[in-house]
């Protein structure tokens, strides 16, 4: 059994990946915003932060290299969000996600 207190630090790292994430977003592809600025939950394409496919190969690479995850074209639905990428980089914290279907 769960206690709380391993909720809360899955949670917590959960929380760290996420910013990592974003922070990556950000700097690989010289986005003009903060990286605070982008919510877990937020399209990463379309009208969220419109990126287009050169923006995916650029994160793929950025993905693998800091993450040591290789992600391949059936992994497409992961670049939904940055909750998505942070279930796909580090699964074992999807359950600390409230948003998750795990």
């Amino acid at each position: 059994m769960t206690t709380i207190e391993e909720l809360r630090a899955t949670a917590a790292e959960r929380q760290r990946t996420c910013e990592a994430i974003k922070k990556m977003i950000v700097s690989r592809l010289d986005l003009p915003i903060e990286p605070a600025w982008i919510t877990d939950d937020q399209p990463l394409f379309g009208r969220g932060l419109e990126l287009d496919s050169l923006d995916v190969l650029e994160l793929y690479v950025a993905i693998e290299a800091e993450f040591g995850v290789a992600l391949y074209d059936s992994d497409m639905a992961v670049f939904g969000s940055v909750s998505r990428l942070a279930n796909s980089v580090r699964p074992e914290l999807a359950g600390a996600d409230p948003t998750s279907n795990a």
